[in-house]
């Protein structure tokens, strides 16, 4: 168990030293992504994590709407997810995370 958690734990860093390479982002932006990929460790997910808006804000630290729509929309644009939402009340949206920009 121990070692299936470190080789998580080296995928999670290997997600954040990508991050933290790009100049292109700043501090909304990591805490956003920070965030995500918390949800993902949480529920054992690499790529594929189910989140909520209000989860991700919390988690994240980011307490007004448009700043969240802000910093968000922009992840996608510059490639580092895809946000796939849920209309359904009874299921959670996805954001698919890549390790390589698309952009």
């Amino acid at each position: 168990m121990k070692q299936n958690n470190r080789l998580k734990e080296r995928k999670i860093m290997a997600y954040i030293s990508l991050y933290i390479e790009d100049p292109r982002l700043n501090v909304w932006h990591l805490s956003i992504l920070i965030a995500i990929l918390g949800l993902g460790y949480r529920q054992g997910q690499r790529r594929r994590i189910k989140v909520s808006r209000s989860k991700i804000m919390e988690l994240s630290h980011v307490s007004t709407l448009p700043t969240y729509h802000k910093y968000f929309k922009q992840l996608q644009d510059l490639g580092y997810i895809k946000y796939t939402p849920s209309y359904h009340p009874g299921y959670k949206s996805e954001v698919k995370l890549y390790k390589k920009r698309l952009s």
